[in-house]
């Protein structure tokens, strides 16, 4: 697979290099475990939005999602009502989906139950972490067998906007599968950091 080269003079996932915001969030981010309900919540949120879109569009109004779904505190989310939908609506600092604003704040009510019965949510998605002989060669597949179970359970229990593509998303990104390119800067440290880190 063909590699970027940073300024740094170090090899990279080629993505890494097709904007300029992305290479901060190649390696700082994406692929590295994340244990925290509400950047999880977050991601499978901004994941959604993504659907028929581009990341680059999604990551440069992050700030603007943040602060327009109350930093993605599922608490405060799912209490949303028809003016908070009207409200989005109307605010440019994110995608103005109706569907995926409605989703989102669906996704928070079945998050709370989902920390009701599971722990956390967590606990939940780490779950479908995918064995070793699952993973095939990075970034060379958009679902995974286990992608498309988590999606199936996720959807089985009410959750919107999450069909396996946008879960296998989420999995790179979230760290539950180290998807970055061999000869990657970053593949050895997101190793280590999954290999560090406590499942729930």
């Amino acid at each position: 697979m063909t590699l970027f080269v940073g300024p740094d003079g170090h090899e990279r996932c080629k993505w890494s290099g097709s904007a300029p915001e992305f290479l901060d969030y190649h390696d700082t981010e994406w692929g590295f475990p994340v244990v925290d309900d509400t950047r999880l919540f977050e991601k499978l949120c901004l994941e959604s939005f993504q659907s028929g879109l581009s990341w680059r569009t999604i990551l440069n109004k992050r700030e603007g999602f943040r602060r327009a779904f109350d930093g993605f505190d599922a608490t405060k989310v799912a209490r949303y009502g028809d003016a908070d939908v009207a409200r989005l609506l109307a605010d440019a600092s994110i995608v103005r989906h109706r569907g995926k604003i409605e989703a989102v704040i669906n996704n928070a009510q079945r998050a709370l139950e989902m920390v009701e019965s599971e722990g956390s949510l967590a606990r939940f998605l780490w779950q479908y972490e995918p064995a070793d002989d699952e993973v095939a060669e990075p970034q060379t597949q958009s679902t995974s067998a286990s992608s498309v179970a988590l999606s199936k359970e996720l959807k089985r229990r009410g959750w919107k906007f999450v069909g396996p593509t946008t879960v296998f998303a989420f999995m790179q990104a979230m760290g539950l599968i180290n998807d970055h390119s061999h000869g990657c800067v970053r593949r050895d440290a997101a190793e280590k950091a999954r290999a560090d880190f406590k499942r729930p």
